[in-house]
């Protein structure tokens, strides 16, 4: 192991596992997925912006699919976890705080979750399966019980809304990141917010 000079003296390079080191680089293909396409993220990125061979890339991702899939993984659950509600509060001003972190989300890491939503529709059955997960997270928590109680009643048609009033948050905040077309960020969270009462509320 090469030793890392600093003032004091040289210090031994931590060595990481293959698995720590595997979670590193999925890392920073997230961080690369943000502002690039997934045709984009090549091996040869990765490999350039890790400072390693693709051979090395190659034995721990397999293939460029495979790569492709583990860092859309990876980014799903960023989302399921960046976007988690806080445990207190009331419901809507919990449904706010999600949605919120939702759309930021989305502006920061707007490629990225733009070739999720394209692979998903485009028959990619890995990548369909991650995005169901990942919205099916999503929309399970506005049924979730805690000490606040539900923020919906769950039914077989508040599902169903719910489930519908999520593709519309999507086509909204996919739409607004390109054109805003005037429309605030504040102006649209409010818009998303108000919707799902006003939705559930037409329910019998």
């Amino acid at each position: 192991m090469d030793p890392v000079t600093t003032d004091t003296g040289p210090t031994p390079r931590t060595r990481l596992t293959p698995d720590e080191r595997r979670s590193q680089l999925l890392d920073l293909g997230v961080r690369l997925l943000a502002t690039r396409s997934l045709d984009e993220l090549s091996i040869d990125v990765l490999a350039e912006e890790a400072g390693i061979s693709r051979g090395l890339l190659y034995h721990y991702f397999g293939n460029k699919h495979a790569f492709h899939e583990a860092v859309v993984r990876r980014a799903a659950d960023d989302l399921i976890a960046q976007t988690a509600p806080p445990a207190v509060g009331e419901p809507l001003e919990r449904l706010m705080t999600s949605v919120t972190a939702y759309v930021d989300y989305v502006v920061a890491n707007y490629e990225g979750y733009l070739s999720l939503v394209k692979g998903a529709s485009g028959g990619n059955d890995t990548l369909r399966e991650i995005y169901e997960e990942a919205r099916s997270a999503l929309t399970d928590r506005v049924f979730r019980e805690d000490a606040q109680g539900q923020i919906f009643p769950e039914t077989p048609a508040s599902r169903l809304v719910v489930r519908g009033w999520a593709a519309m948050t999507e086509e909204l905040v996919l739409t607004w990141v390109v054109e805003p077309a005037g429309v605030t960020r504040e102006e649209l969270l409010a818009i998303l917010v108000a919707s799902l009462p006003a939705l559930v509320d037409v329910l019998p």
